[in-house]
């Protein structure tokens, strides 16, 4: 099967291309993520050692899992799957990203396979994976049901996506552009598109088109009292996170 597709968004990538640098500063553009990483990480565990029944108290549980990392920028998500014994594919279709991730690895000394590239030409070349995670991207792409699509055919018959994006409502507009973008400015003014923003429900049927199975979803909910972000059931107004598996 061959993904046609160009799901790539220029004036996206040239967003995330200028901030590369600043992709381990934890005070840096990336603020955000690095707050809301233990939580993606959590969500993200979680589901992999339900799906492939692995022990999260075992040494390196995920040995002998192929994870790809889709929009893995500097590399937040694929060291932790790295030390937990994956072996990780990082892709980003913004090439000032890799070199950045591909030095912070090396220092850590992790063995992780950075590419500059697209979820479609990995799929296109024939790789399969246990694991696609796709997260904070679909919102990024030009063609969010063309990208989905080409997770899919990345996925071995039975493997698991883990995919989060941002609610499209008067909330997620306040909190996602407004208050990160224009009052906290803990993002670039321009980073997120409202319009682009993807609703539960209409996530769930994109996926859901491109064959697979949704199995969950949670909301990461921040507490502005706490200054933390934790897992909901119930609130998926603003950031949120699906699960969904390739039948086998």
């Amino acid at each position: 099967m061959t993904t046609e597709t160009n799901t790539i968004d220029p004036q996206e990538v040239a967003k995330f291309e200028a901030m590369a640098a600043e992709w381990w500063d934890p005070n840096g553009k990336f603020k955000p993520l690095h707050m809301l990483n233990p939580c993606r990480l959590d969500y993200i565990t979680q589901q992999i050692a339900a799906e492939f029944d692995r022990d999260l108290t075992a040494n390196k549980p995920f040995e002998g899992l192929r994870i790809i990392d889709i929009g893995c920028g500097g590399g937040l998500l694929s060291e932790p799957m790295a030390r937990l014994g994956a072996t990780v594919v990082g892709a980003d279709a913004a090439a000032g990203n890799i070199p950045v991730a591909q030095v912070h690895a090396q220092s850590q000394g992790l063995e992780i396979d950075y590419r500059n590239t697209t979820a479609e030409a990995i799929a296109d070349e024939g790789e399969r994976f246990d694991v696609v995670l796709n997260m904070e991207v679909v919102e990024h792409v030009a063609d969010p049901q063309g990208f989905l699509t080409a997770c899919q055919t990345l996925l071995n018959p039975g493997g698991l996506m883990l995919c989060s994006t941002i609610n499209r409502n008067p909330k997620s507009f306040a909190m996602a552009i407004i208050g990160a973008e224009h009052i906290m400015r803990w993002l670039p003014k321009g980073t997120h598109e409202w319009n682009k923003f993807i609703t539960p429900d209409e996530l769930y049927q994109l996926i859901e088109s491109a064959s697979l199975r949704p199995v969950d979803r949670k909301g990461f909910v921040f507490n502005p009292i706490t200054w933390s972000w934790s897992i909901s059931d119930r609130d998926l107004s603003v950031n949120y996170v699906t699960a969904s598996v390739k039948p086998a």
